[in-house]
């Protein structure tokens, strides 16, 4: 059995996630989540769908990206502009 290194469970179905070459052991989802996901750089909410970004601030949503002064970033693309 592994120790998750979020909360320290030892997990006969724990699982591991490598990421920017660093291996890194869990017991659930939600662990992993807490430890590697991006932080919105305005509400500090996880970010576990897409997000949005400027400069190298992680958002998200468009509305947090507004919130802290970045324009021109949305949530969706017109239908018309996706790609087929």
């Amino acid at each position: 059995m592994a120790r998750c290194e979020h909360c320290g469970n030892e997990y006969d179905k724990s699982f591991t996630v490598t990421m920017d070459e660093q291996s890194h052991t869990f017991d659930s989802f939600e662990c992993a989540i807490a430890t590697l996901a991006p932080r919105c750089a305005h509400c500090d909410c996880a970010i576990i769908g897409h997000g949005v970004e400027s400069e190298g601030a992680f958002y998200c949503c468009a509305h947090c990206a507004k919130k802290s002064g970045v324009s021109g970033l949305r949530d969706r693309a017109d239908a018309a502009s996706a790609p087929a």
